[in-house]
């Protein structure tokens, strides 16, 4: 929802292209952890942890980038 509130305030030129990727970014974070953790290895789930991570990085280069 704060990713929501945050691509509101983006300029027109920002909307359709860095909204559309952040979204896709933090929406990335929680379905990575929930694919992880439905009855996977120890190794598998890191894995999609190190996904998900990725992802919450790729939010704040853009948040930050904006």
């Amino acid at each position: 929802m704060e990713i929501d509130k945050l691509t509101k305030l983006f300029s027109k030129e920002e909307l359709f292209i860095l909204t559309a990727q952040i979204k896709r970014a933090a929406d990335s974070v929680v379905l990575n952890i929930a694919e992880g953790c439905t009855g996977q290895t120890n190794a598998v789930f890191k894995n999609f942890l190190s996904y998900a991570l990725r992802s919450a990085i790729e939010v704040v280069s853009c948040l930050v980038y904006r």
